[in-house]
């Protein structure tokens, strides 16, 4: 069974393809770029506000599906520069204190002028 999750509290798609995905258990959230969905514009300032808006959005989405970060168990995470990689990490371990999920980070070109990206899967229940 597959079930599309849409929520306000999150950036919409400005594509077509779903915020996220919930299929056998598991929450598929696509990336999340640093859009504050209050007023449809990229949150001011360095990596780190911009790590900490995208986290926000996940969390949205996540909430919106029935799950949180918590029950995160993979996570991508795309940065325009990889000198950035410090000042992301510094914000993303304030959102997993313990028992972070596994994860990858590569330096890539996103489709826009954002310093980061992040998508992830959850599972329903922790």
């Amino acid at each position: 069974m597959r079930q599309v999750v849409r929520t306000d509290r999150a950036p919409l798609p400005v594509g077509p393809y779903s915020q996220a995905v919930i299929a056998d258990g598991f929450v598929y959230v696509a990336g999340q770029g640093p859009t504050d969905p209050a007023t449809g514009r990229k949150v001011a300032g360095d990596v780190q506000a911009e790590t900490e808006q995208v986290l926000k959005n996940i969390q949205a989405i996540l909430e919106a599906a029935g799950t949180s970060l918590a029950n995160c168990v993979k996570m991508n995470v795309y940065l325009a520069d990889r000198a950035d990689f410090r000042a992301m990490n510094e914000v993303y371990a304030r959102f997993f204190p313990q028992d972070p999920p596994a994860r990858t980070t590569v330096q890539a070109l996103p489709p826009v002028e954002i310093a980061v990206e992040i998508d992830c899967v959850a599972v329903l229940s922790g």
